[in-house]
């Protein structure tokens, strides 16, 4: 397993990979100290990326530079992912740039609406988020929810507001974190 960071306009990203695929990407907002803690925990080695990933690593910068990216062919290596997890991050990866969904909606898509509750977890778990595009998931209603990485909703908001997508200002002033 292989690492890298790098700078974009959003902030320090982290990627890991093997030879199937992406693994993990830690969003931009975590202290450097901690994010290598995280990646040495994950037994990940700096590496450099091959033309593959380093065209992961231009259409996260690009995407940062607020240009319309789709990676819904990224390879992804989900080793260990439960397989609920699977099929909901298989549905987030048909939602656009620019669109979102709810975890309703999402359980509905996996047969039944009372696993709301499972699918917010499985976006909570989500090891590849924005590759695998955990924040366009809303509450009902239209309201953000909750987004697990730095800065929590904030960064939620960010990256939607980048993408086009208004949730309305958030209780207390609005910040732009990562």
């Amino acid at each position: 397993m292989h690492s890298t960071t790098f700078a974009t306009a959003l902030g320090e990203f982290a990627l890991v990979w093997t030879d199937r695929g992406i693994r993990r990407v830690f969003l931009p907002g975590g202290e450097p100290a901690e994010v290598q803690e995280r990646l040495a925990k994950l037994g990940a080695e700096p590496g450099t990326p091959d033309r593959a990933i380093a065209a992961v690593l231009d259409q996260i910068e690009d995407y940062a530079d607020g240009q319309q990216i789709d990676f819904s062919a990224t390879p992804l290596d989900l080793e260990g992912v439960p397989d609920f997890h699977r099929q909901c991050y298989a549905i987030l990866l048909t939602i656009g740039w620019g669109a979102t969904s709810t975890y309703g909606d999402i359980a509905r898509q996996l047969g039944d609406v009372g696993l709301s509750r499972a699918v917010g977890q499985a976006m909570g778990a989500n090891p590849i988020p924005l590759i695998i595009p955990c924040h366009r998931v809303l509450a009902a209603g239209g309201k953000a929810g909750g987004f697990s990485a730095p800065g929590g909703t904030s960064t939620k908001r960010t990256m939607l507001a980048l993408e086009g997508v208004s949730l309305g200002a958030p209780p207390g002033q609005m910040r732009f974190v990562f």
